[in-house]
C-alpha cells in the first residue's frame, strides 16, 4: 500500500499509541470501582477511550448513577494510577523511538494531539526524553472541544503550519479516528484496547499492527 498524498507532517495521539497508559488506567478504575462496592465492565471503559474528562464523567454517571462522587472517583483513580506508576512506570509502545528517528532523518514535523493534560504528557513521555522531540503538543488545556471533534487535530496542523490534508494522523481509539478523519487527515489506526470496526476501516487508510508498520509506510514514500 502507498499513501495517497505526500505526508508533510505526522500527528500522534498519546495514550495507547505512544505509551501503554490505557491498561494502567483501566486497572486503576477497576480498583476505584471496587472501593465503592461496584465494578466497571470493560465495555464501559472502552466507551471512554479518547474522550476528555467531562465526556467520560457522563458515561460514569450513566453507569454508576447520579449519586456518584465524581471528585472522589477522580481522586481514587489517580491514587491507584500513581501507585502503579511508582512501581513499574509507563512503558513505551513498540516502534515509538524508531518512527521519531525516521521523522528526524527526513525532516518531517510532528505533533501530539491528546485528550490528556500537559502534566500527563510530561509524566508519560518526560522520563524517556521524548517531549522535546515533538514540535507541538495540543493537550486538553488548548482545546475547547475534544475528540471526536476535529479541533485537536486542526490545532495540531495549524501549529505545524501544514494543511490538514497533508498530515498523517495516528490513532488507537475510535473517537480519535473520528476526530482525525473529520479534520481531513490521512488516518491510520494502530489498535490498542479497541478492535477496528467497519466504521474504522472506512475512515482509515490502514489498520496497522504497530508503529513499526507505520514507519515502513513512511520510509516507502521517502
Amino acid at each position: 500500500m502507498t499513501l495517497p498524498r505526500q505526508v508533510r507532517a505526522v500527528v500522534f495521539d498519546m495514550d495507547g499509541l505512544l505509551v501503554d497508559t490505557e491498561q494502567v488506567v483501566f486497572r486503576a478504575m477497576q480498583a476505584a470501582a471496587a472501593g465503592i462496592g461496584g465494578e466497571i465492565p470493560f465495555p464501559v471503559f472502552q466507551r471512554m477511550l479518547g474522550l476528555q474528562h467531562a465526556a467520560s464523567d457522563l458515561i460514569l454517571v450513566e453507569h454508576f448513577g447520579k449519586d456518584l462522587d465524581l471528585e472522589g472517583w477522580s481522586a481514587a483513580v489517580s491514587h491507584h494510577f500513581q501507585a502503579e506508576l511508582a512501581l513499574a512506570g509507563i512503558a513505551l509502545k513498540g516502534g515509538v523511538v524508531e518512527i521519531l528517528n525516521h521523522l528526524d532523518a527526513v525532516g518531517l514535523p510532528r505533533a501530539i494531539a491528546t485528550s490528556s493534560s500537559r502534566q500527563a504528557v510530561e509524566q508519560s513521555l518526560g522520563p524517556y526524553g521524548l517531549v522535546g522531540r515533538f514540535d507541538a503538543v495540543i493537550s486538553r488545556e488548548l482545546q475547547t472541544r475534544g475528540k471526536p471533534h476535529p479541533e485537536p487535530f486542526l490545532k495540531a496542523a495549524e501549529a505545524l503550519g501544514v494543511d490538514p490534508a497533508d498530515c498523517l494522523a495516528l490513532e488507537d481509539s475510535h473517537n480519535g479516528v473520528r476526530a482525525a478523519h473529520a479534520a481531513g487527515m490521512m488516518t491510520i489506526m494502530v489498535p490498542d484496547m479497541l478492535d477496528p470496526t467497519e466504521e474504522m476501516h472506512e475512515m482509515c487508510l490502514r489498520i496497522a499492527s504497530d508503529l513499526h508498520e507505520v514507519r515502513e509506510l513512511l520510509e516507502a514514500q521517502a
